[in-house]
């Protein structure tokens, strides 16, 4: 689990060629600034709430998304990413490339101490932004915890456009938004997604001559389920007609945006990565090639977990690529670490993710064997698990194992003294994954 993750060499950054040696020392400085610009922007988006289930090139029937299924075509597409449960946990793990055993306090809240996937870009030279949903800093709803986490300034953004910081309101229409200090006057009648796509399509301008970072946690598609600028009728309170017009226009979002990396030029060397945070919303019911699935978030099965993971890199990822490999939350910051450049020394330790950039260029790389979740949010209405997990199997720390090809709704575990080799097997080997990762007494402390 904790092996060296492999490198690769980015061809966008190519060896420096001097033909004479005087030609080399006149040109040392041309040259690192080549370096610097061949580095690639990076766009990691992440949905609020939506599975694999709700999209066309996962199997999804239900719900229109044309942009995010031409970029799988195109691109990579994993077919075993996995979230937290829920967003808070899930936000902590992919901004720090740790287990929430490690460093999760309590829901809304990201510890002050820890350093974040905007920092390691940020000191590598990029510019960087976020914008859409926060919920790290602890808002007036949360009494003795607000303003007891992290601001998004303290997490290496430059800059943001953000819903919930200190506050909550609206995130759709009317919204309360809050850019770099100050409130955003939206006006009557003004949708917040546009507001975040605005902010990003700006940040872009601004910094289209060098390397950027901008991680783009959107509103959409949580609830509530209200129509969207582009309904037919927006008055409408049919929930599963709004939340499939939610989803239309989170992918014309995401349109927007890769659109307008190729107004800017900017498209060939923008690495674009789209995830969820965690499973779709328990009242919502789709209907996919293999039959119709409810949304589980909050939950630590499949339909609570398991998250697309499309990647587009023009000319760099392998096109139309289907990976297989199991990929973590944890893993994001040592990818983007890695398609920056960064040196393994500069990123956080301990590192319980992997780079996956390998796989995104359609090379073997280093794959994990297993995934170790701790789930304990604290907050009242969930029970606190822990379990490892391969693409097959998964173990409770409780001694519940399921076998998840035959059952995904995890409602038959199977006992240790079942003659069964295969069982027997997983149990051991993911029984040792588990013991890998011991309570943090600190951050227990702190729950």
């Amino acid at each position: 689990m904790h092996s060296k993750p492999c490198r690769f060499q980015l061809a966008a950054i190519p060896p420096l060629i001097c033909l004479t040696l005087g030609g080399c020392a006149a040109t040392q400085m041309e040259s690192d600034a080549d370096a610097y610009r061949t580095k690639p922007n990076i766009l990691l988006i992440m949905a609020d709430d939506i599975g694999v289930e709700a999209f066309g090139c996962y199997g999804g029937m239900s719900y229109q998304t044309p942009v995010i299924d031409a970029l799988a075509e195109t691109g990579v597409r994993f077919a075993h990413c996995y979230s937290q449960p829920l967003c808070t946990p899930s936000r902590v793990k992919i901004m720090t490339g740790q287990s929430n055993i490690r460093n999760y306090t309590h829901f809304g809240i990201l510890d002050p101490k820890e350093t974040t996937f905007a920092d390691v870009l940020k000191d590598a030279g990029y510019a960087t932004a976020v914008a859409g949903k926060w919920q790290l800093y602890g808002t007036e709803a949360y009494g003795d915890l607000a303003g007891k986490g992290t601001h998004p300034t303290d997490a290496g953004f430059a800059e943001y456009c953000l819903w919930q910081i200190d506050q909550r309101g609206s995130r759709y229409w009317d919204p309360l938004i809050e850019q770099n200090g100050e409130m955003v006057e939206a006006g009557p009648g003004r949708y917040g997604p546009d507001v975040f796509c605005d902010f990003i399509c700006d940040f872009m301008d601004r910094n289209r001559d060098r390397p950027f970072f901008v991680y783009y946690p959107m509103a959409l598609v949580h609830n509530p389920f209200v129509p969207t600028p582009l309904s037919e009728d927006r008055t409408s309170k049919n929930r599963s007609q709004n939340f499939a017009d939610m989803v239309m226009y989170m992918d014309r979002c995401i349109g927007r945006l890769t659109s307008h990396l190729d107004a800017l030029g900017l498209r060939q060397n923008t690495l674009i990565l789209i995830t969820g945070d965690n499973g779709t919303n328990r009242n919502i019911t789709s209907e996919t090639t293999a039959g119709p699935i409810t949304g589980g978030k909050g939950r630590t099965t499949d339909a609570g977990m398991h998250v697309p993971l499309v990647v587009s890199w023009p000319g760099r990822a392998a096109p139309g690529m289907i990976c297989d490999d199991p990929i973590d939350f944890s893993d994001f910051l040592p990818t983007l670490a890695e398609a920056a450049s960064v040196d393994e020394e500069a990123l956080p330790q301990p590192l319980d993710g992997r780079s996956f950039l390998s796989q995104i260029l359609g090379a073997p790389g280093n794959p994990r064997a297993w995934i170790f979740c701790d789930y304990n949010p604290k907050w009242g209405k969930h029970q606190p698990a822990r379990f490892a997990r391969d693409k097959r199997w998964k173990l409770y720390s409780d001694g519940r194992l399921f076998d998840l090809a035959s059952d995904p709704g995890e409602e038959f575990p199977i006992t240790e003294n079942v003659d069964d080799p295969d069982a027997s097997n997983a149990r051991e080997r993911l029984l040792k994954a588990l013991e890998e990762f011991e309570i943090n007494p600190a951050v227990e402390a702190r729950r």
